[in-house]
């Protein structure tokens, strides 16, 4: 299918975007209780086709939207005033265990995480918490704990992970945006599979308190929506640090950024991937998106040429962090024999790297953020680049059950030949965005990264914007349901 023919394709009738929403809700030409009951109505719709959602929360959700209808008709204004987002499974919420993509029974959260906190402090009406592959350790979002969730572009397909089911709600108009985690992707991969703006931020620039320093520093939070200005809205509602945060960047006005254009950039295309053991590279239909998107760029105005950075082993900075990481949460199960095989190998091999091996991995950001800076322009200097430009993925979507029964060193591999672009930046902990490219031959979402240096995320974003006025990619929307495929899905 063409992108032509997805816009003719469209499913049920969409919500109206987080900022409209936000605006329509404070001009009172609509109700909190109405969007909440919509959505409410629309994933339950859908749930069994997507399986987006681990766990409502509709008695309570509709409880606040009528308390917020209260508060606006007072006069209350505030930027998410009775708009219902959505949060990924890794999110504490007070009263909902979290789960995180595991089995077995867990306590129900004592508070909310920072960044839920701020989201409420914001009005928003959270509906639920979306589905994560378990600890967030894969670009696809399947497990025994609740299934498979599944693309709505084409529910054969991943919609990506970890945070995969947040980007299938918004990406089939559930919510009108959703909040993510992104430890080596997750944001941005399934983002780009799904057909949404996905930002992973400056780490630290939303607070992922409780578990501050997550995942030995690789992992943040961030949005994904279908247009930058709503992720950039809601970028701007969940940013700012929890006291206990060892990481605090300056604060940045990301809505701002979106309204601006961003100027005359140096901009490179980078196809080779960091150095993954594998033969990596972009499928045909990912290369030919990706270079029509650097076309576009040089067309508004922008010197895009081909470069390489110097990535170096940027790897031996990322496993030992990664799988301790999950060791960490791992050990925390109360019943560790129901977490996947793969799991239980990470673990082992995350406790063998903890303690002095990720010490030193940790310590080598110093020299990687040196040499990999390098690249980019200082300001004032007439050299370097402003942004880098790669693939999101190097594969599109894979098929659901493409990762069933490998075992972990195969399905490490699988992952590595599909998505071996992003994680390099959670080493770093630099921000990214992921924008819509464009459509395979069959129809699948593909995307491409826009890379910055250290708490560049305006910079980015006014990219982004400008990138989206001319390609309109919020007007493609994801054809009305087809069926799983008989084999292969759960």
């Amino acid at each position: 299918m063409s992108s032509t023919e997805a816009v003719a394709a469209t499913g049920p009738a969409h919500p109206t975007g987080l900022a409209d929403s936000a605006r329509e809700l404070a001009e009172g030409r609509t109700t909190s209780e109405r969007l909440v009951s919509e959505a409410l109505a629309r994933i339950e719709a859908c749930q069994d086709t997507l399986n987006a959602f681990r766990h409502l929360r509709a008695d309570a959700a509709l409880a606040e939207a009528a308390e917020a209808d209260r508060r606006l008709a007072a006069g209350e204004r505030l930027p998410l005033l009775g708009v219902p987002v959505a949060v990924k499974d890794d999110t504490d919420v007070t009263g909902m265990p979290t789960y995180f993509g595991c089995g077995g029974d867990l306590p129900s959260a004592a508070a909310d995480s920072e960044a839920v906190r701020r989201l409420r402090a914001a009005g928003a009406v959270i509906v639920g918490k979306t589905n994560s592959c378990e600890l967030g350790q894969w670009p696809f979002t399947e497990g025994p704990a609740f299934g498979a969730t599944r693309n709505p572009w084409h529910t054969g397909h991943t919609p990506g992970g970890s945070s995969g089911g947040s980007a299938a709600a918004v990406a089939a108009g559930l919510v009108p945006a959703a909040l993510g985690s992104d430890g080596a992707g997750s944001v941005r991969i399934p983002a780009a599979w799904t057909h949404l703006v996905g930002i992973k931020p400056q780490r630290g620039r939303i607070s992922v308190h409780p578990h501050s320093d997550a995942f030995q520093g690789l992992t943040v939070n961030g949005p994904l929506a279908r247009t930058v200005a709503d992720a950039a809205l809601l970028l701007d509602a969940v940013a700012g640090p929890h006291p206990d945060d060892p990481h605090r960047p300056p604060a940045v006005e990301a809505s701002a950024a979106a309204r601006r254009e961003p100027g005359r950039l140096r901009i490179a295309l980078a196809w080779r991937p960091p150095l993954t053991l594998t033969r990596a590279e972009p499928h045909p239909d990912v290369r030919r998106a990706v270079t029509a998107l650097a076309e576009t760029l040089a067309l508004l105005g922008h010197d895009v040429e081909e470069a390489r950075p110097r990535y170096g082993l940027i790897g031996l900075g990322f496993v030992p962090r990664a799988t301790a990481g999950i060791a960490e949460l791992a050990a925390r199960h109360p019943d560790p024999a129901l977490l996947d095989p793969r799991t239980r190998s990470a673990l082992r091999t995350g406790t063998r790297l903890g303690g002095r091996v990720v010490r030193a991995a940790r310590a080598r950001e110093v020299s990687q953020h040196r040499r990999i800076g390098a690249f980019f322009r200082a300001p004032g200097a007439a050299t370097g680049y402003d942004v880098l430009l790669t693939p999101t993925t190097a594969l599109p979507p894979p098929p659901i059950g493409r990762f069933d029964g490998l075992s972990a060193w195969r399905t490490d591999v699988a992952m590595a030949e599909a998505c071996p672009y992003a994680w390099p930046w959670n080493v770093l902990g630099w921000p990214g965005v992921n924008v819509p490219a464009g459509f395979t031959s069959e129809g699948l979402p593909v995307g491409a990264q826009l890379l910055g240096p250290s708490r560049s995320e305006e910079r980015l974003i006014s990219l982004a914007a400008q990138l989206e006025a001319g390609r309109r990619w919020y007007e493609f929307r994801p054809p009305a349901a087809r069926p799983a495929p008989a084999t292969g899905g759960r």
